[in-house]
């Protein structure tokens, strides 16, 4: 019989500790990988979601709300802002790309977004089917908007007002798919996007224009809105100047999706330090409660390896057995508790989806599992030396003596 034959059959002999002992540190190990796994993927959605963006100009109101907003549609606009100084910000010559966005509206929870060919150029849009807008109230959709609702090309669908589902639809004037996009992992794959001029055509009602097909012309400047503009800088000293230039000389505000972002996850942080904290303790609970376990059962088994010791086994072998089955506990917990995490990531970003928010997949491996199940493997090690060491120091003599 080798050490793993021994260590296996004993597990099994008390098979209620061991599992008590491999459900906690699975525990604390899928919390951890959770964790890691959520907020992997949300900074590399969000950093790519906001790649190629320096700046976005929106009402006045909380910069972090423009941001959430027009970016990754999260949050509902701060206001709109004057189609005329929308232009003029446009045209500067700081600016090398402007995109504007006209928001306001939603299909089943899913945002339509007013934007410009650029705004699809911009994420580097690829088409499963169908091709981009060129009429008012054509419409393209992201993959997961198709894949939720439903719609294809040639589809009839109604915006809501308002981005929730609940709003009143503006069953007057219907839009129609003539594009669905492949999946991109981009903020694309969860709206609906159409020209600016299909947006303002939902809400001109009050104007009395009757040919909407033309609406850009027929509307007065003065009544033209956009929700937000998307810039890239044209040099590196238009952020020292832009900025500035944007919020002292105009009734919008400039926000830095930077900036902003970082000061979010500085605010989601705290969270997550308190919840990798939790499960830090968890671990560490594990290997208390292994180290208690093999503790017990090395004063259960003495006799058993002091006459283990008289068939031939050496003080080494004996030391070899108790790590071997503290590391062995610790690695079914850790894998199990890897598992774990990931199925949990998975319900978790199924959850998200459903909301028409970030999504988060379990279907990925990050590197830092590995130091995962290291820490794992370390603290069932690190639980077993102790009995371990007794183990090795067995007075053969005196144990049996007792019996």
């Amino acid at each position: 019989m080798n050490l793993a034959t021994i260590s296996l059959a004993y597990l099994k002999a008390r098979s209620l500790n061991t599992l008590l002992n491999i459900l906690l540190l699975a525990l604390g190990v899928a919390t951890i990988v959770l964790l890691l796994l959520a907020t992997t993927q949300l900074d590399q959605r969000m950093r790519r979601d906001a790649q190629g963006i320096d700046l976005v100009v929106g009402a006045k109101g909380s910069p972090m709300q423009v941001i959430l907003s027009s970016i990754y549609h999260l949050d509902v606009p701060t206001g709109n802002i004057p189609y005329k100084q929308a232009l003029e910000i446009s045209k500067h010559r700081a600016v090398k790309k402007a995109i504007p966005l006209a928001l306001g509206d939603s299909y089943k929870g899913a945002r339509i977004v007013g934007t410009t060919p650029a705004y699809l150029e911009h994420y580097d849009a690829k088409f499963a089917q169908g091709k981009r807008w060129e009429k008012t109230l054509e419409a393209v959709i992201g993959a997961e908007v198709a894949q939720r609702t439903g719609l294809k090309l040639g589809d009839k669908f109604n915006g809501s007002h308002g981005l929730g589902d609940k709003g009143d639809a503006h069953e007057e004037h219907p839009y129609v798919v003539v594009g669905v996009l492949e999946r991109a992992g981009t903020v694309l794959d969860r709206i609906v996007m159409a020209s600016v001029e299909s947006v303002w055509a939902m809400h001109a009602s009050h104007l009395e224009i009757k040919d909407i097909s033309d609406i850009a012309n027929a509307m007065k400047e003065e009544d033209k809105e956009y929700t937000a503009l998307l810039l890239q800088y044209a040099s590196p000293i238009a952020a020292a100047i832009l900025p500035r230039y944007i919020n002292n000389n105009s009734s919008m505000q400039a926000a830095s999706p930077a900036y902003e972002t970082a000061r979010l996850f500085s605010i989601i942080g705290v969270g997550v330090d308190v919840l990798r904290g939790f499960a830090l303790v968890l671990v560490f609970s594990a290997g208390l409660s292994v180290f208690i376990a093999l503790y017990n059962a090395l004063n259960e088994r003495r006799y058993d390896l002091a006459i283990m010791r008289t068939l031939g086994a050496r003080p080494g072998t004996l030391m070899l057995l108790l790590l071997f089955e503290g590391l062995l506990l610790a690695l079914i917990g850790g894998v199990l508790g890897v598992a774990l995490g990931h199925g949990l990531a998975e319900l978790l970003g199924h959850a998200l989806r459903m909301a028409q928010q970030v999504s988060v997949t379990g279907w990925i491996w990050v590197k830092e599992e590995w130091y995962v199940l290291a820490l794992a493997a370390g603290v069932g090690v690190i639980a077993a030396l102790i009995p371990a060491w007794r183990a090795y120091r067995t007075d053969i003599a005196g144990t049996l003596a007792r019996g």
